[in-house]
């Protein structure tokens, strides 16, 4: 392998690791080396059993350390987009006809029903919970599922440990599933219809917001982090506060969606909809700032990359979760929740507090149904009390 090292260690260069990274990883990439010479083995002839072979054969010679795996995906990820080896060196095993079927779901879902990557990502973890507590540990056949088992499952699963939304999103899953199958004619019965339906309640719910007066110091406290992470972080967390943002949209956020010159943002929201936002001057500082002291050199051009090597957008909303989680016990808040989304449920109450409309409130979350917004009027107080009827009798 020693003709790709020197293109290799570019491309490394150019994902951002260090000389240290570099040299750890070309170090085992060099010993992988030397025994695929010592076993005669050609570097485009490498598939993923020498791998497991070798990182045994390694295992024996010295202590394992953390990364020597992921050095080894690394190089034959590079060789296999190379087209230097086969790219079925990442496939040791060749998947169930369940998980071939879920990914072939996958690919339906994104490219014929049109669902965002991670939507069909999602219902395929879902479906294969479902199928995998079904099967136990037989060998199923998808032809051999019966809505009996289905309603027995969701009837055992759904009401315990379980919220109404998870519940609710494995129903959808199903039922979307189902009607792949039935399509492509894995299922001759029409088991979508078979799912039922979860008992739930519409406006059931009160919106977990962040008190105001912890917003206001998380915001004030961000102020304080001058490094790269901290610049990035507050940026996050205006766009999460100031515009009431999504984790997903923040996410996908990219460089060519800011408009410097016009002041505003294109968000990447729901359903694919593509909606111009105003982008205020606190927040448009804190982006600028990143961009300027804080975000490391890459051809991605997503607007927040991760802060370590190698230097990718970030990935899903868990990312964006985990920084306001962090983001909150650097700012020495106790809270019961720390996830996004109470920072856009704060900003909505408290454009509700400040007499703006619900209607308004909708068109600034960009929600596509009215219901979704009228669940903050719970949380207006002063305005429920004018609406109550006093308390018959003496109060408790």
């Amino acid at each position: 392998m020693a003709p790709y090292f020197e293109p290799y260690s570019e491309y490394l260069a150019d994902r951002g690791y260090s000389q240290v990274s570099y040299w750890k990883k070309t170090f085992f990439i060099s010993e992988f080396s030397r025994w695929l010479g010592m076993k005669r083995i050609a570097a485009n002839a490498i598939v993923a059993e020498h791998k497991e072979v070798f990182l045994r054969y390694s295992a024996t010679r010295r202590t394992p350390k953390g990364g020597q795996r992921g050095a080894l995906d690394g190089i034959t990820s590079w060789l296999q987009h190379k087209g230097v080896i086969d790219g079925k060196v990442a496939a040791p095993t060749k998947p169930s006809s369940i998980e071939a079927i879920l990914q072939e779901y996958v690919v339906w879902s994104r490219e014929e029903r049109g669902l965002a990557p991670n939507t069909g990502e999602n219902y395929a973890g879902y479906v294969r919970r479902v199928l995998s507590n079904i099967r136990g540990t037989k060998e199923l056949r998808l032809a051999d599922v019966k809505a009996s088992q289905i309603t027995d499952y969701l009837r055992r699963n759904a009401p315990r440990d379980r919220t109404f939304s998870n519940a609710k999103n494995t129903v959808s899953a199903l039922r979307s599933f189902f009607r792949f199958a039935r399509h492509r004619d894995y299922i001759q019965t029409d088991l979508a219809a078979a799912v039922p339906s979860v008992a739930g309640w519409s406006m059931a719910s009160i919106p977990r917001a962040m008190p105001a007066d912890c917003v206001r110091r998380l915001l004030r406290e961000s102020k304080t982090w001058r490094n790269p992470v901290g610049l990035r972080n507050r940026a996050i967390l205006l766009l999460l506060a100031r515009l009431g943002l999504r984790a997903g949209e923040i996410v996908h956020l990219e460089l060519d969606d800011i408009d410097w010159s016009h002041g505003w943002l294109k968000v990447h929201g729901k359903g694919r909809q593509e909606r111009p936002l105003p982008l205020p001057h606190d927040v448009g500082e804190a982006i600028a700032s990143y961009l300027k002291n804080g975000r490391p050199e890459s051809t991605c051009r997503r607007a927040f990359l991760r802060s370590r090597a190698p230097f990718d957008g970030l990935k899903t909303h868990s990312d964006i979760c985990q920084i306001v989680r962090r983001a909150i016990e650097q700012a020495g808040l106790e809270l019961d929740f720390t996830g996004s989304h109470q920072l856009r449920h704060a900003l909505a109450v408290d454009m509700l507090r400040q007499g703006i409309s619900l209607t308004e409130i909708g068109q600034v979350l960009r929600h596509r149904h009215p219901d979704t917004t009228r669940r903050y009027a719970k949380v207006d107080i002063e305005g429920l009390r004018e609406v109550a009827l006093p308390w018959p009798g003496a109060l408790p």
